[in-house]
């Protein structure tokens, strides 16, 4: 594989990330987030950070998901991988919250970490076939 085909298949995978992603955040999970930690949140996005986050995301998704499932051609092994590094990433994030913040919901923790493990799998199984498509 060359690095044009991980540069497309990476660019091609950033949209199926923030749709998903959006949908949970923009419209499912929104009051849920207002009502749990809505104190916390600023009252603008810094969206440079947020798409350098969102950017250096989905190149970890391809690298410990989507590409070592390539090498058996099995969608399950990269929603599996993928749903492995959600948990992982957001239990980091959520339990470090939990830890240091005041007020930081248990409830939103483990919704929070459920939720890594769907956009992450679902978006790896999906990049996968992506991959496929491309190869």
């Amino acid at each position: 594989m060359t690095v044009s085909f991980y540069l497309k298949l990476y660019l091609l995978t950033i949209p199926i990330f923030f749709l998903v992603d959006m949908i949970w955040l923009g419209s499912l999970a929104k009051k849920f987030y207002g009502d749990n930690v809505g104190h916390l949140l600023s009252e603008k996005v810094n969206w440079k950070a947020a798409l350098v986050f969102y950017f250096m995301y989905i190149v970890g998704i391809l690298f410990y998901s989507v590409v070592p499932s390539l090498e058996n051609g099995d969608w399950q092994k990269a929603f599996l991988l993928g749903s492995t590094f959600g948990f992982f990433t957001y239990a980091t994030y959520d339990l470090t919250n939990l830890a240091t913040l005041k007020n930081w919901s248990v409830k939103v923790v483990i919704v929070d970490i459920v939720w890594g493990i769907i956009l992450c799998g679902t978006v790896a199984a999906i990049s996968f076939q992506m991959a496929k498509w491309l190869l």
